[in-house]
């Protein structure tokens, strides 16, 4: 009797509309599945098309291509003895389905709809597909002609139903479902069903991965079973990281697990479960049995097959494993930077330029690349012929092996310091020892030549000539020979990211990296169409407290001795002149409220769904030790003039690495208006009368 199943899910870096990558990686998925002898491998959501196709699945392309895909995958041999379970989208009806196609030795056994849809935060489901509402209901679905004349099937099931093997039962679950209130594995589980699958695109955030874990072992805690995850890892074409995590649960234990972040393309878990211990775990669960005893059952569609062999008694199954999670410094040490590997291995650039100040954001943004090169030098080390390859791609050199960190971020790394009268040496020495510990090619330049011919330029025209408060100038010269001076930075960043290699002649072009984090986006301190502007952000989404945090990190970890003083000095854009050679401006003056006070304004705003009124609410208990409530008042109404007057600034915020669930990003993430009526009166006035009545 077959009691001991060995099966296999992946994690897999595959990329929106790369047909031809995606099915060589899910084909490596299978062949390394069955070389460890497993009988069903699972994959991760629409892993045949990508995952972050959007409005690429209107196109009937997308549909044409991935059938395409499918029948290369069932007429061949790789897939033979093996039940295959893949992700793709499927127009049934004309409706068109979020998918699992479910196959076995070239009969497709079943395909499964997705019941419930992401349509939250990143997630935008419901705009591509539609949630199969028919539960345990099976209809006919008509096979297109290549599929056809490779399965010799003209119709198979399509809807809500469970696989039953020889041995055991299998019922799928595709992302969202495990997180919704009612997830199918309950009922499922009622039924008999033994092993749930899930096939995940679900993307990193900072702080997440405990609870997908943890939703995933009380999967079966209560009702036992054997739970498989797949999910996607890698950038897939925009401002996610999906995080991989693949696992493999028992009894409401973790029995295998997969990495958070790593640079290999393909990364498969194997286990091999005793289906007895399922079932004496049930015996025992009497409120269980008494709800299985009145389940309404689900269609079965049964499958010649087994996932366990005959004589199997002496084979060893897998036992529990503790969880092992990233701290949040180590994962914005490994997130942004696999990121930044495959953004730049997939734009075909030959490295990164990262106008290099002095502070914290620009020299955390710097430790994310280094972290990046340590990456590639440990992947290489461990046999990994793709970065190999990668790596030698970008560096223009066939022979190349990538050894050293510092060696390799000489290669792929510019950094830029941009002095002007307004710079103190602090932050010129510390932006060119920070480059010499982390290996970079460094620039130091002037741009007070380019500032003062473009302000030569207004004068002539207007016969005026703006200065700075301290100098006698109203508060608008001000900040227009502020702004003046980080656009001209941002062109020329883009200028020496276009040219920096061709003087040095070598081919290629930079990416230019912005540093600009998530609470400075927030309040809009940053100038539109400054070094904020850029092609990517690896800090975007992260707040600055996180950022002093993994600069701390970086100190400890990678000897980063330069980043000490960085650390202790205050934050500021050197963009007024100094007073007797040291710096007078500093950000959090500047801003009116702190970046702590800032990262709490963003978690009410976002997660809590916090209005003006509803902040100062919450806030007058949170800070009642500390502020008065005619202080919670005058905060919060400074916070939301701010936030509304520069909520313009996101519609041209440069695409950032998503790790925090209060990003303002505006591109799908929070969408918010960007003309306000600034003067919130209604709101406001509610929290004055709520300030007289205290």
């Amino acid at each position: 009797m077959g009691r001991a199943v060995t099966v296999a899910t992946c994690a897999l870096n595959q990329w929106a509309l790369d047909f031809e990558g995606n099915l060589e990686r899910i084909f490596r998925s299978i062949d390394i599945a069955k070389s460890k002898g497993a009988r069903y491998r699972l994959g991760p959501e629409l892993e045949i098309c990508g995952y972050g196709c959007s409005d690429h699945y209107y196109e009937s392309d997308t549909l044409l291509h991935s059938f395409q895909v499918l029948e290369k995958l069932l007429e061949s041999p790789a897939t033979q003895d093996i039940i295959c379970d893949v992700g793709m989208p499927v127009l049934h009806r004309n409706v068109r389905y979020n998918c699992r196609v479910i196959f076995l030795n070239k009969k497709i056994l079943l395909i499964r709809p997705k019941i419930s849809l992401a349509n939250a935060g990143n997630y935008r489901e419901l705009r591509w597909f539609t949630p199969w509402s028919k539960a345990r209901h099976v209809e006919e679905y008509f096979l297109p002609r290549i599929i056809q004349e490779v399965t010799g099937q003209e119709t198979v099931p399509f809807g809500d139903a469970v696989l039953a093997t020889k041995d055991t039962c299998l019922g799928a679950e595709i992302c969202e479902e495990l997180w919704a209130p009612n997830s199918p594995h309950i009922e499922m589980g009622l039924d008999g069903v033994e092993i749930f699958t899930n096939s995940s695109g679900s993307h990193h955030v900072l702080r997440k991965a405990h609870a997908r874990v943890d939703l995933v072992n009380s999967a079966t805690a209560k009702n036992g079973g054997i739970y498989i995850l797949a999910n996607q890892k890698g950038c897939d074409g925009d401002r996610l990281y999906y995080d991989g995590c693949a696992m493999i649960s028992m009894n409401g234990e973790t029995v295998a697990q997969g990495s958070q972040f790593s640079l290999d393309d393909v990364e498969v878990l194997v286990a091999t479960l005793d289906l007895e211990d399922v079932r004496s775990y049930r015996a025992e669960i009497s409120s269980r049995n008494l709800a299985a005893s009145k389940v309404n059952p689900y269609p079965r569609v049964k499958v010649n097959f087994a996932l366990s062999c005959p004589d199997d008694v002496a084979v060893p199954t897998c036992m529990p494993i503790q969880w092992r999670h990233h701290s949040p410094e180590e994962e914005i040490s490994l997130g942004p930077a696999c990121w930044l590997w495959d953004y730049l291995r997939r734009s075909k650039q030959a490295g990164f330029l990262l106008p290099l100040s002095g502070g914290i954001d620009s020299s955390a943004t710097a430790c994310i690349v280094y972290s990046m090169c340590h990456q590639v030098c440990l992947a290489v080390r461990n046999g990994n012929a793709d970065v190999l390859a990668d790596a030698r791609r970008i560096v223009n050199d066939e022979s190349y092996i990538p050894e050293d960190p510092r060696e390799f971020c000489k290669r792929v790394f510019t950094t830029c310091y941009m002095a002007s009268e307004n710079s103190s040496q602090d932050t010129c020495n510390r932006a060119k020892l920070l480059a010499e510990q982390i290996g970079s090619y460094h620039i130091n330049l002037n741009i007070d030549a380019a500032v003062k011919a473009v302000v030569g330029i207004f004068s002539v025209v207007t016969g005026r000539t703006p200065r700075f408060s301290v100098y006698g100038g109203s508060s608008r010269e001000s900040l227009a020979l502020q702004n003046v001076q980080a656009r001209i930075r941002m062109v020329l960043a883009y200028l020496f990211a276009q040219l920096t290699l061709w003087a040095r002649g070598m081919p290629g072009g930079l990416l230019v990296l912005g540093s600009a984090n998530v609470d400075e986006s927030l309040r809009g301190y940053l100038t539109k169409y400054d070094c904020s502007s850029a092609d990517i952000n690896p800090i975007g989404g992260i707040s600055k407290t996180d950022l002093k945090n993994f600069i701390q990190y970086c100190i400890e970890n990678f000897q980063l001795t330069a980043l000490r003083s960085i650390m202790s000095a205050p934050p500021t854009a050197e963009l007024e002149p100094l007073v007797d050679g040291q710096v007078a401006q500093t950000d959090e003056a500047d801003m009116g409220m702190t970046y702590a006070e800032l990262s709490i304004y963003g978690k009410l705003r976002k997660i809590a769904k916090a209005g003006p009124y509803s902040m100062f609410c919450k806030l007058i208990n949170m800070w009642k030790e500390i502020c008065t409530p005619r202080e919670v008042a005058s905060k919060v109404k400074h916070f939301f003039r701010m936030y509304s007057v520069n909520r313009h600034k996101m519609t041209t915020l440069t695409p950032s690495y998503h790790a925090e669930n209060y990003s303002p990003d505006d591109n799908r993430f929070d969408l918010r208006p960007f003309l306000y009526n600034t003067s919130w009166s209604w709101q406001f006035r509610c929290i004055d009368n709520q300030v007289n009545a205290l």
